[in-house]
């Protein structure tokens, strides 16, 4: 008995006819479906052709499911042509009988123009459940257990393999093969640092608007979603030497940090402020920049951390934690600027209205003159008091600058590492407390060459994704003790 069917996008792919008869001569294949958004050419014998406005519709996964007669539906994913490597069908079929899994994906060989070289992908878990993960080339279901899952809504114009695969992990094991299986021959081919706003894009806003509506019924289904119920503004005696700090962690920023420095002083307001440098060993000349910006205006605490082994949210614990530390505690990263004099002020109202523990900004992306680049205004809309806090474990970032009441960050501090401590602390002040948004413009983020996040190597996107899936995982897991707790 053959075990597959093949599901495939029409769109563009010049050799499908060839394509779609190398499939259906493999052994374990029976049936190939074209996912057809316009006029599809004649299919072969053996190719079912199903209309598909977008390729991931709702009315398109339930159409292949319901033309999928086999143990397995495997679905060839947009992102370039695609060759199965030698056996990999078998070697799909047997881990998915070993375990049961509901969903399967393997690591992969990526071709590009210098040849072809591994590209492997992070494992899945309960905190995976951004729409964006990668799954690589291809994603194979179980028919059975897609069918448990009931059809998918049909108004559904993007998200309908999201809803399912959702659904499926709820019952049923996602599992990862770290073997490559496939060949991809890439066609988005920009650095990570490139690719990093695609989720805020405004010309993608209907998109994001049903991803949330997906992401928010897979969070009500597994108990983890919160109603905007939110406990009280902190009130406190504690004793702080000044009403603000503005925090700046920076190891070898030479080229940039006395601009930040300055922009900080550069805030006008009625209330005292200081400005937190924590130098992280810095080898490039920046501690003796930042000492001399120190001597010249006393408001410039200049801390050099005892340790050695700290990263960003290691030098914000040192900041928050000293005794020069403000009530509220803003950020500023040593690459930007704030957009006016009026930032810190434009925060600390928020603050003082007093139903908030977090405040979150909206910032521009500019180049290293300060000329704008697309995508521009990031002002995350997509944030509501109603489901903010939960969409934010479907998202990768919450906006800049962030603000922090220091009573309650002082609770649990930043974990120490280089990327994801604020999105680690956010999620659990929002699972708590009210987080207040500014909508315009009051940071510029500077995108050059020095970034951290510019250009990064596989291996580190791949821990990076891993670790905030892990946060999310927390996250959803002390969110449903949370509701079985009775809220509280």
């Amino acid at each position: 008995m053959k075990r597959f069917t093949v599901a495939v996008s029409c769109a563009g792919e010049e050799a499908l006819v060839r394509w779609s008869e190398e499939l259906l001569a493999l052994p374990l294949v029976e049936r190939v479906c074209w996912l057809a958004q316009s006029t599809a050419p004649t299919p072969p014998p053996g190719v079912e052709v199903i209309p598909a406005p977008t390729f991931l519709a709702g009315a398109a996964v339930n159409q292949i499911i319901a033309a999928c007669r086999t143990d397995y539906l495997l679905i060839l994913l947009p992102g370039g042509p695609v060759e199965l490597g030698a056996r990999a069908l078998e070697r799909i079929l047997s881990v998915a009988e070993d375990t049961g899994a509901g969903a399967l994906y393997a690591d992969f060989r990526d071709e590009q123009e210098g040849g072809v070289s591994d590209h492997p992908l992070t494992d899945y878990q309960p905190g995976s459940i951004r729409d964006n993960f990668d799954f690589g080339p291809f994603l194979c279901l179980s028919r059975a257990a897609a069918e448990r899952c009931g059809p998918i809504s049909e108004e559904l114009r993007w998200g309908g393999l999201y809803d399912l695969r959702l659904k499926l992990s709820v019952g049923s094991p996602v599992v990862r093969i770290p073997e490559p299986l496939a060949t991809r021959a890439t066609l988005d081919r920009r650095q990570s640092g490139e690719r990093v706003f695609d989720y805020v894009d405004p010309s993608r806003r209907a998109y994001q608007v049903e991803m949330e509506q997906i992401a928010t019924g897979h969070l009500r289904r597994i108990g983890a979603w919160l109603e905007p119920v939110f406990a009280p503004a902190p009130v406190t005696d504690e004793p702080f030497p000044v009403k603000a700090s503005v925090v700046i962690p920076v190891r070898n920023r030479v080229k940039t940090v006395a601009d930040a420095v300055r922009s900080a002083l550069g805030q006008s307001a009625e209330f005292p402020f200081n400005v937190i440098a924590v130098d992280n060993h810095s080898t490039d000349g920046t501690t003796a920049a930042l000492a001399r910006l120190a001597a010249a205006d006393a408001r410039v605490v200049h801390l050099v951390p005892a340790r050695t082994d700290l990263g960003i949210g290691g030098c914000w614990n040192e900041a928050i934690f000293s005794e020069h530390c403000g009530r509220y505690a803003v950020q500023l990263d040593s690459d930007d600027l704030y957009a006016g004099d009026g930032t810190l002020r434009r925060i600390v109202a928020e603050f003082d209205a007093g139903r908030y523990a977090m405040v979150i900004g909206s910032y521009t992306t500019v180049d290293f003159e300060l000329r704008e680049l697309p995508p521009g205004l990031i002002d995350h809309r997509e944030w509501t008091r109603e489901n903010g806090r939960n969409n934010a474990l479907r998202i990768n970032g919450l906006g800049a600058p962030r603000a922090f009441d220091v009573t309650v960050l002082r609770r649990w501090g930043l974990p120490n590492v280089s990327y994801g401590e604020d999105y680690a602390v956010a999620l659990r002040v929002s699972r708590e407390f009210e987080i207040g948004r500014i909508y315009e413009s009051v940071y510029l983020a500077r995108r050059w060459s020095g970034n951290s996040d510019s250009a990064l190597p596989l291996p580190q996107m791949n821990r990076y994704d891993a670790y905030k899936d892990g946060l999310r995982t927390t996250e959803i897991r002390a969110r449903q003790r949370l509701n079985a707790r009775g809220g509280r």
